[in-house]
């Protein structure tokens, strides 16, 4: 049995990678902002008693100093940095741009990440093969950027590239491992109706390159199902 922590659990991929590493036994410590009002989330736990919820907002650096404290004595085998906004608005484009929205953004999606990994790093040096896993995006690619567009966004997911890239390379000589995942265009809250696959498609194709990975594919950007994506 695993123990897997992910950030943002209470719906889409993150409430997808919750119930599936539930189903199959393994131990889940479910962030989000407001687990009480997390429905979905809480009706998961309750078939499943490996999951524990906690609060945590990934923007409250001190709270996830806080939650890492009071779970010194567990060994997270997984991190799943899966928190995520997007940002960007139809009413605010280039010339119109929200800069306090654009913060809000890059302090959740990149700080938000970076700061859950640092904190959570002796938990990780515990496990005997300790992966963190990124939830990025292909619009954080530059090479792949021909429509312009959701500069809050895209901006964000690529800082998240180059910090994550910086840390898997940081990290291999002790053993941790980083996989940085383009999950996909998914029918989430944030993708959308038309979006092209279902969370189960994405999430299952990230767990077999998580339960598949060795160090030497540390810091790849990759596909949920281990295409490799442009920079």
């Amino acid at each position: 049995m695993k123990t897997i922590l992910i950030t943002g659990a209470n719906r889409g991929i993150g409430l997808a990678f919750s119930q599936f590493y539930a189903q199959q036994g393994d131990q889940v410590l479910a962030c989000c902002r407001h687990p009480e009002a997390a429905t979905d989330l809480q009706q998961l736990a309750e078939k499943h008693p490996t999951i524990q919820c906690y609060q945590l907002d990934v923007l409250d650096r001190q709270g996830i100093d806080d939650l890492a404290e009071d779970l010194a004595d567990v060994t997270v085998d997984i991190l799943i940095a899966n928190a995520g906004i997007y940002g960007d608005k139809p009413e605010h484009p280039f010339g119109k741009l929200d800069y306090e929205a654009w913060l809000r953004t890059l302090e959740t999606n990149v700080l938000g990440a970076v700061k859950t990994a640092e904190a959570f790093l002796p938990h990780l040096k515990h496990s005997k093969k300790p992966i963190i896993a990124a939830i990025s995006s292909l619009m954080g690619s530059i090479a792949d950027n021909g429509s312009g567009g959701s500069i809050c966004y895209r901006s964000s997911k690529a800082a998240l590239n180059a910090a994550m890239k910086s840390i898997a390379i940081d990290l291999k000589p002790v053993g941790i491992g980083v996989l940085i995942f383009h999950p996909g265009w998914v029918q989430t809250d944030m993708g959308g109706p038309n979006a092209l696959i279902d969370t189960a498609t994405s999430v299952k194709g990230m767990m077999a390159e998580i339960n598949q990975f060795d160090l030497s594919k540390t810091g790849q950007f990759i596909k949920y199902d281990g295409t490799p994506m442009p920079w």
